[in-house]
């Protein structure tokens, strides 16, 4: 079982997230600009996202700034969003079962998908952090896919783009690899994913077939 992260691994959704998130922010007086949305919370779910913002600044979110930035997020998907480059090509070639697991809602899981036409390779197995306790860097997320789909997490390999998520792979006991070919990646990327876990690191979805066969020795 190969298991996907769906923000900067499937679909270059990561400028347009961060740049909503922190806009919405400045509309609240909160001073961070995109590229420190980016930095400082790559890979997180949202509630997490506003959880340490308000407890940082010391002041509650509006009521309706969760719902406000959901919407504008799905708003700007259905306009902009794109698949990584070569998305397809790699799904394809994986020809048993596939996963998603996602800090993201299922409702944006599904837009950014359905947008990118890449639904299709999952069917159902799709899997959101708001479904467990605690998010990436925590495995609950991993552990409720394999569980749910029968798997043992030693037999999933998992692709993801972020610090957090591959702390979660490797923390559930799955293998990492590290992606690094969305648009939002930095010089430091591959660094920072090694050092959380990663067994490999790619910047094309092209080299996935040899990455996945070097990893299980098929």
């Amino acid at each position: 079982m190969v298991i996907f992260d769906c923000n900067g691994v499937l679909v270059d959704s990561e400028p347009i997230a961060s740049a909503v998130l922190a806009g919405a922010f400045r509309c609240v007086g909160v001073p961070l600009t995109a590229h420190e949305v980016a930095r400082q919370f790559h890979g997180r779910r949202t509630a997490d996202i506003f959880a340490t913002v308000e407890r940082v600044t010391k002041r509650r979110l509006p009521a309706s700034f969760a719902a406000s930035v959901a919407a504008e997020t799905l708003r700007r998907f259905r306009a902009e969003l794109r698949p990584v480059a070569h998305a397809a090509h790699a799904l394809s070639w994986l020809r048993g079962p596939k996963a998603v697991a996602s800090s993201s809602p299922l409702d944006r899981i599904k837009t950014s998908l359905e947008v990118t036409n890449l639904l299709r390779f999952f069917d159902s197995r799709l899997f959101s952090a708001s479904d467990v306790v605690c998010g990436k860097p925590a495995p609950d997320l991993f552990l409720l896919a394999a569980d749910s789909l029968g798997v043992d997490p030693q037999e999933c390999i998992v692709v993801e783009d972020s610090a957090a998520g591959v702390a979660a792979a490797s923390a559930a006991g799955m293998m990492p690899i590290g992606f690094l070919g969305g648009s939002h990646a930095s010089g430091e990327l591959a660094r920072d994913l090694l050092t959380a876990g990663a067994r490999t690191v790619i910047a094309d979805m092209r080299a996935l077939k040899s990455a996945v066969i070097e990893l299980r020795g098929w």
